[in-house]
């Protein structure tokens, strides 16, 4: 989940070609809403400066909703709080599948 369109349609891309189906949203309340509906989506993906709900509190809502859910969170300048894996942007398909067999064992 990102904000910026073009940031994320690369990143859909990129786990795309790391072999993850990808459902996308625009915004912190889309996301909860998709993760509402589909039972099987294992991995919340967000970036942390986003307008209205920042990924900070789409990451706590969606693991109150979800407690297995596993979050991974994107950020070009904030810090890494919450206790959530995050990884810096700008980053390459090779560091984010590193980072995502890391912190969440798929792809």
């Amino acid at each position: 989940m990102d904000d910026d369109a073009s940031v994320l349609e690369v990143v859909a891309a990129m786990l795309e070609d790391l072999g993850c189906e990808v459902i996308s949203a625009e915004s912190g309340s889309e996301a909860l809403d998709q993760l509402k509906r589909h039972d099987r989506i294992s991995v919340l993906i967000t970036d942390i400066n986003m307008p209205g709900m920042d990924g900070h509190e789409l990451a706590e809502l969606a693991t109150r909703l979800r407690p297995a859910l596993k979050v991974l969170q994107l950020s070009g300048r904030e810090r890494r709080r919450d206790g959530f894996p995050m990884i810096r942007k700008p980053f390459s398909e090779e560091d984010l599948a590193k980072t995502m067999q890391q912190t969440t064992g798929l792809c």
